[in-house]
């Protein structure tokens, strides 16, 4: 759903649930559960807990139901609601937008949120829960930190202790240049991954750089981010990638 606009919670729990089995039954490794429809995004702080509260509920169905691994991004850049679903719903990873320094993004002024999360991951007892973190992520502008290259932020997610990095293009949809991926797995040296505008015709290209992708726009139907996903083109894709 684009937006929320009052639609029945078990409804928004039906959807979840279809679009898991769309992407799961065509053939993808896990799905990450979001809340993309939230739109405008809200600052961490601003966040109430039926967020997190709906979103474990439907991460426990899609787990229990398809057996399959499951990750959280809680937008904007809520790592500790992230954790808290991730804990209550068996999910193993996060994903966590500005994990370290800041940046401007359409929410306003965003910090990182490594030193409070991780000591909250501690509290929860639930160190399992693994931290998929983007570096110099889309949709901000990143001129606060624009004295230092790329590669010192991609370290500095290192540094905090990120278990995972990912690369992304200016905004949901947009593929990043090849070069500025390379850059990036590089810096790193863990496992990295591209997490916006993969599509069947540069999935294998971006594969020969990166240990995996997270792909959601070319998979639903007409490539519109907010429509359902359509398995057939699941299927397509990962068939294309096989080959």
């Amino acid at each position: 759903m684009r937006r929320y606009n009052g639609e029945a919670v078990e409804d928004i729990y039906s959807q979840g649930l279809d679009d898991a089995r769309a992407y799961l039954e065509g053939g993808c490794d896990g799905v990450i559960v979001e809340n993309h429809g939230d739109i405008p995004f809200s600052k961490p702080d601003d966040i109430g807990p039926e967020t997190a509260a709906y979103m474990s509920v439907i991460s426990d169905r899609i787990r229990r139901e398809l057996g399959r691994p499951i990750g959280i991004n809680v937008l904007a850049n809520a790592a500790i609601p992230a954790l808290a679903v991730a804990s209550a719903s068996g999910a193993g990873f996060v994903r966590v937008n500005q994990w370290a320094n800041a940046y401007v993004a359409n929410e306003g002024f965003i910090e990182g949120e490594a030193a409070r999360a991780m000591r909250y991951r501690t509290r929860l007892r639930a160190n399992g829960i693994r931290i998929f973190a983007d570096a110099h992520v889309k949709h901000g502008a990143h001129a606060i930190v624009a004295d230092r290259p790329v590669e010192e932020q991609v370290k500095d997610l290192v540094f905090f202790d990120a278990d995972a990095v990912i690369a992304t293009g200016q905004r949901t949809g947009h593929a990043a240049d090849l070069g500025y991926i390379r850059l990036i797995k590089e810096a790193a040296g863990l496992p990295t991954l591209v997490g916006s505008g993969v599509t069947p015709d540069n999935a294998r290209d971006i594969l020969d750089i990166v240990d995996g992708v997270i792909v959601a726009s070319s998979l639903k139907y007409d490539g519109v981010w907010w429509n359902k996903v359509e398995k057939a083109r699941v299927v397509a894709f990962i068939a294309g990638l096989k080959k």
